[in-house]
């Protein structure tokens, strides 16, 4: 009998390390994905701003004027995006909590 005992709590043991390592593979999949998707987004709108400032720049003959303008649409957005820090914060904490959740 004891012996029975001491081989369930073994394999009891063994099962939980198991899906200890399924739940952690799926999670770094999942954030490894993010990743990527991440860094090809970052690539494709810096190619892309550089596109609308040349675009830009053309249109009123000044390609520097169109690099300002971009720049300048950035700053504005950075200026929304601290002002707003705290909400955003919390809606992103929610979003990343539940895609977690739905991994566990």
């Amino acid at each position: 009998m004891l012996n029975l005992l001491k081989d369930y709590t073994l394999k009891r043991a063994d099962l939980l390390k198991l899906e200890a390592t399924e739940k952690g593979l799926a999670i770094g999949s999942t954030l490894s994905m993010i990743t990527l998707c991440a860094i090809f987004l970052i690539f494709f709108l810096a190619l892309f701003n550089i596109a609308v400032a040349i675009l830009i720049g053309a249109a009123i003959n000044s390609y520097t004027g169109g690099f300002f303008i971009v720049a300048g649409v950035y700053f504005i957005a950075l200026v929304i995006l601290i002002l707003a820090a705290r909400p955003i914060k919390r809606i992103i904490a929610n979003k990343l909590l539940n895609i977690f959740r739905e991994e566990l």
